[in-house]
């Protein structure tokens, strides 16, 4: 046999064997069950529009559209801070989640609230489901505009230092391209309408995905020693 020809039939064989091994994983990565889990206040419950027209319940049809076997949970709760979700994440662990998505702060800046404490609860939100063994995603917030610029500032701002602090993902502003849109919204101007609803998941689901393929890659890697 040729050298050369011997050699060069080897190669593809294990560049095909390669490719195989290649595309197996990657099938695994999108068929592999999990769970994620929002955690938030009305804009994740679906206020003012049905269950099957709530952000999960799309987010898990877009999903699904994708390829993406996993299933997502709507803890949201409406009126809901981020005082009331860190009460709430030994019930929502239950669930056994892959991923928590944290939505929350709307309802505090809505009251005002010092925007040192809504980083503090987050703070210890986003600590509690890592110790639990849980990767967090972060979705951020803008505070109302009329509470003055340094309001503003310290609220807006609290999202991506918690991220930095926890290196977790963030989302930057939940509400992107809905808030202030008289089309997308339902007639308090606050809560998205199913249009709405729809616009928060086609901006948002290339975040999730990504964050998705970067937990399976983490999950199957092995520890170092």
């Amino acid at each position: 046999m040729n050298f050369h020809t011997g050699y060069g039939r080897f190669a593809a064989a294990v560049n095909s064997l390669l490719i195989a091994i290649l595309w197996l994983s990657a099938a695994n990565a999108q068929t592999t069950p999990m769970k994620l889990a929002i955690l938030g206040d009305s804009l994740a419950a679906g206020y003012g529009v049905s269950p099957a027209q709530a952000m999960p319940a799309r987010l898990e049809a877009a999903l699904k559209k994708a390829g993406r076997n996993v299933t997502v949970i709507n803890h949201g709760v409406s009126g809901d801070t981020t005082a009331g979700g860190l009460q709430r994440i030994d019930w929502m662990l239950a669930d056994k989640p892959d991923i928590v998505m944290v939505e929350l702060g709307a309802n505090d800046a809505l009251r005002a609230t010092d925007p040192a404490v809504t980083e503090k609860n987050l703070d210890a939100i986003i600590t509690k489901l890592k110790e639990a063994g849980v990767t967090v995603w972060l979705a951020g917030m803008l505070a109302p505009r009329n509470y003055g610029p340094e309001y503003a500032k310290q609220f807006d701002g609290l999202y991506q230092r918690l991220a930095d602090k926890h290196g977790v993902p963030l989302y930057a502003f939940f509400l992107d391209g809905v808030a202030q849109d008289p089309a997308l919204n339902q007639g308090d101007g606050i809560h998205p309408n199913p249009a709405g609803v729809d616009v928060i998941v086609e901006r948002i689901l290339p975040f999730v995905t990504k964050n998705l393929d970067d937990h399976a890659s983490s999950v199957r890697r092995p520890a170092r020693p």
